[in-house]
């Protein structure tokens, strides 16, 4: 019979729907039936896409005696991670704090009251390397709730504190930081120079996360300062990537990490987030360097978000697992629908075409995977484009023929805005409008169904169907508005940086602390936790604080508003205290400050709709490197956005105004002087 998730939007929810475990969704009546019962909580976090997550639900939440057990002594609590990431982030930095690693299942035992006082993450059904079984741990918990009561609650109240305390360092005495300056750069490149892998690329050792927003940073500071080092610390990064195991050579897009130091062997769930950052990543390059293979890497991620996550209503699904059939064992494996054999790649090709695809793509007998298989890679260039060509699209025709990995299909609105952003610039900049089309249905997705009345935005939606249980948080407001702001300059229709204003306003208003300009991660009339989540370093995704910077920069840079500004400003003090610390988890804020030490430039471009002058210098514009150049488009006349006000055409021609701060150089009709002004090396 389904338990109480059976009502869920969640993908993730509803696979544990059918478990013997009797599953609450979180919310205050799991709560009220554990005090009622005099019980603790156990909470389950994870995500559809979590291979280990997966393992655990099989091993444990399926099993009917283990389910008797926690149902008897327990209230059990599923939670979607990326559709409650405040209650994920909570109970993870106590995870993280208590045993100095966290990761996903999250396991949690919490008092009635929300607090934590056990922790774990992955547990085997028996003990195992050292780790102790599941139902080992399900007893010691139940006894411990029922003999030692009072130790319990003490222990919960210490990491309350502890969580309390840490909360603090982000807003008592923030004000002393100021905005990053040149030196807080230059330090932020030196730290990251440290950590970098000259040899295979990255940051550090195994595994390895995609850097995206480090490598925003890098292309950003060598645009402002001709920095050698940092574009080849980018270059090499994003070469690298795309010719690992970790990007697929056949579909596009690229997988959530390696696994090793070298790119070969990924973890296969491919989500949404990564693809849309790494998008533009590769895009950014290409307009940086004009490199053949950053295009080539950049066209084939945008393919794949609109073949393999789009949804009906226009959105773009969060994930596909990492785990598929195996039609050979009948049994889910982790890679299946990915890796290859020579024997498989002979079968599909033949011996010839075969032979050629093993050398081509690496793969080996011995197998650079599991079971003698192989992870395709990319080491070089084909010699042959043309057969590379027909080889890599009969491998796809065939690998579409194999059981594929499910997809988690909600929509979460920070991850769209994401995509948004990243599509509307490739369309613009790559000369593909049908890439522009798919960043506006999916932006119109969110305006329907996730914008409410008043300005607010709900986090997750399914079939088109908001989930009115899961408020946005703050990068909810801060990407999507990232995603409207790039649509405005790529379209030049200022509808989107309206609804851009209404969603930054909401975060002045709802989301950043008056004394210190920090920002939180949920509003201030959000369910209230056991903290108030707050972070301005990145994690698999820009951190909400730091992209809302970045979003409020840019609309100040739009519309002249020092309220905007002077909030981006604020918020980007925490960055100049982490920059020569952490510069790898604090990306995105540094890509940010350049912007902000850059002006940002401000272009408007103004002339006739239709003329092909005036496409041209809108094109060129939109390919300046300039850090975080804002880019505004409109016909001569009134304008009801300050950046095109009082522009006008220059002997009747259409003209491009580049400013800073509202003040401007001479206006130039010539592309080729526009291009040079904004340092242009591409397209």
């Amino acid at each position: 019979m389904p338990n109480r998730l059976a009502d869920a939007t969640s993908p993730y929810l509803l696979q544990h729907a059918d478990n013997p475990v009797d599953w609450w969704p979180w919310g205050p009546e799991a709560f009220e039936e554990a005090r009622r019962r005099g019980v603790p909580v156990l909470l389950s976090v994870g995500y559809a896409a979590c291979h280990w997550c997966h393992v655990m639900a099989h091993e444990s939440f399926e099993d009917e005696k283990t389910a008797e057990y926690a149902n008897e002594h327990f209230v059990a609590v599923k939670v979607d991670r990326e559709e409650r990431p405040d209650v994920d982030a909570v109970y993870m930095e106590a995870v993280q704090a208590a045993t100095g690693q966290g990761g996903w299942p999250m396991t949690v035992f919490l008092t009635p009251d929300k607090d934590p006082f056990y922790f774990g993450t992955y547990f085997p059904p028996e003990p195992r390397h050292g780790m102790p079984g599941f139902r080992q741990v399900l007893e010691g918990v139940d006894a411990a709730w029922r003999e030692r009561r009072d130790e319990v609650g003490e222990v919960a109240a210490r990491i309350r504190a502890d969580l309390a305390e840490r909360a603090a360092v982000y807003t008592v005495g923030s004000g002393v930081h100021q905005p990053p300056g040149e030196a807080d750069l230059h330090q932020a490149l030196a730290g990251l120079s440290r950590s970098f892998d000259a040899a295979r690329g990255g940051f550090g050792g195994a595994p390895k996360f995609p850097p995206s927003m480090a490598v925003e940073f890098l292309l950003r500071h060598h645009a402002r300062t001709g920095s050698e080092v940092a574009l080849e610390m980018a270059a090499r990064t994003c070469e690298a990537m795309a010719r690992g195991g970790i990007h697929d050579q056949l579909g596009g897009g690229f997988a959530r990490y390696s696994v090793d130091a070298g790119w070969v062997v990924p973890h296969f769930e491919k989500m949404l987030y990564d693809n849309a950052l790494l998008l533009r990543t590769y895009l950014h390059l290409w307009r940086a360097t004009g490199d053949a293979l950053a295009r080539r890497v950049a066209l084939g991620t945008a393919d794949f978000l609109l073949r393999e996550l789009r949804t009906p209503e226009g959105g773009f699904a969060s994930a596909l697992d990492a785990d598929s059939l195996d039609p050979a064992t009948g049994k889910s494996v982790e890679g299946a629908y990915y890796a290859w054999t020579p024997g498989q790649l002979a079968e599909v090709l033949g011996a010839e075409d075969g032979a050629a695809a093993a050398e081509l793509f690496a793969v080996t007998p011995e197998g650079t995977f599991e079971h003698g298989t192989s992870v395709l890679q990319l080491p070089a260039d084909p010699a042959d484009p043309a057969a590379h060509e027909r080889i890599r699209a009969g491998l796809l025709a065939a690998r579409s023929r194999r059981p594929a990995p499910a997809r988690d299909d909600k929509v979460v609105a920070a991850w769209n805005g994401l995509a948004i952003a990243a599509l509307a610039e490739a369309g613009a900049l790559l000369e593909r409008p049908d890439l522009v089309t798919a960043a506006e249905a999916a932006a119109d997705l969110l305006i329907e169904v996730h914008l409410l009345p008043d300005g607010r935005l709900l986090r997750t939606s399914r079939d088109g169907r908001g989930n009115g249980r899961n408020a946005g948080v703050l990068e909810d407001y801060a990407d999507t508005a990232e995603g409207f702001l790039a649509l405005f300059a790529v379209t030049g229709d200022s509808a989107w940086l309206d609804l851009a204003g209404v969603l930054l306003d909401t975060v002045l208003t709802h989301f950043a602390d008056p004394a210190s300009g920090a920002l939180y991660d949920t509003a201030d009339d959000a369910e209230e936790l056991i903290r108030r989540p707050q972070d301005p370093t990145d994690n698999a995704t820009p951190s909400g604080w730091t992209a809302a910077a970045n979003a409020l920069l840019t609309y100040a840079a739009y519309t002249g508003s020092e309220t905007h500004r002077t909030a981006a400003g604020r918020a980007l003090a925490i960055v100049g205290a982490l920059a020569s610390r952490a510069p790898r988890f604090i990306g995105w804020g540094l890509a940010a400050a350049e912007a902000w030490t850059d002006g940002p430039r401000e272009v408007a471009v103004v002339g006739p709709a239709g003329d092909p002058a005036t496409a041209l210098l809108h094109r060129t514009a939109l390919l300046a490197t300039a850090p975080g150049a804002v880019v505004a488009l409109g016909e001569p006349g009134p304008a009801d956005v300050p950046l095109l006000a009082d522009r006008p055409l220059v002997g009747g021609a259409p003209a491009a105004y580049v400013c800073r701060h509202f003040t401007c150089d001479a206006p130039t009709t010539d592309a080729a002087v526009l291009a040079e002004r904004l340092g242009v090396r591409a397209g």
